[in-house]
């Protein structure tokens, strides 16, 4: 695969990223920070014992749409070609209180998790089906299935994002696009850092198997780690009611 990787810097972008070039793919990393993608690109290169400047880097902040065309032009100098695959996991994690608290940092979630990431997938979303097809992976999360106390803010933008992912499934298709919607539940990484794991709570390297698993195999959604699927199954199955008490 010729894979266009938005957010490879850290956690589980990371480690998916690793696991992609062991199978042999290649990369064009995306991000807002040069140092971070110049790292990522360096430790892809020594792991798949390629040479420097082997996997290329791009600068693209989901908050700044306008730079979502030339960036992903860029990458398609830089593979040589038209891609077939876009992953995308980077976005903007805040707690509920820390967002309750600064509405500027409620704008930039918003902004980066909702119309920035629907803006930039839309892009690839064009550029896929002008070369007959592709997949596209995009991490949104279990917060998005149901209104929870504790993530109100992130988990709106993450509903919002599920159900245009799965439009863009039910409409595109049959045109040959693949849409893979990714989404985890508690992980221990970088996001995460400072909060109380629950038992289940996952680890990068296998979300990011299970996440290469669905690309390959075209799965249209993927829970990880799989147990938050039979959690969330039963969140959404509770009355209002019981909700309004739970503090999950």
């Amino acid at each position: 695969m010729k894979v266009v990787f938005l957010g490879a810097t850290k956690g589980i972008g990371r480690a998916l990223g690793r696991r992609l070039v062991e199978r042999g793919n290649d990369l064009c990393l995306l991000g807002r920070d040069a140092e971070d993608l110049e790292r990522s690109a360096r430790d892809l290169e020594i792991l798949a014992h390629r040479d420097p400047g082997a996997f290329r880097t791009v600068a693209c902040d989901l908050s700044r749409p306008a730079g979502f065309g030339p960036a992903f032009d860029a990458a398609r100098v830089a593979l040589g070609g038209d891609f077939d695959t876009v992953v995308v996991t980077a976005a903007v994690f805040a707690t509920q209180v820390e967002l309750e608290a600064d509405p500027a940092l409620t704008e930039r979630m918003l902004t980066a998790n909702f119309t920035g990431t629907i803006l930039f997938c839309e892009e690839a979303r064009r550029r896929l089906l002008a070369r007959g097809g592709g997949t596209l992976c995009v991490f949104s999360s279990v917060a998005g299935e149901r209104g929870r106390k504790p993530v109100v803010l992130y988990g709106a933008a993450k509903a919002g994002l599920t159900a245009y992912l799965e439009g863009l499934d039910h409409k595109f298709h049959a045109e040959g696009l693949r849409v893979v919607t990714v989404k985890p539940g508690f992980v221990k990484t970088g996001m995460t850092a400072g909060l109380r794991p629950p038992p289940f709570a996952g680890e990068p390297d296998a979300v990011a198997a299970a996440v290469l698993g669905a690309i390959v195999r075209g799965t249209p959604v993927v829970y990880a780690p799989p147990i938050w699927r039979l959690i969330m199954l039963v969140i959404r199955w509770l009355p209002r009611a019981v909700m309004r008490k739970l503090g999950f």
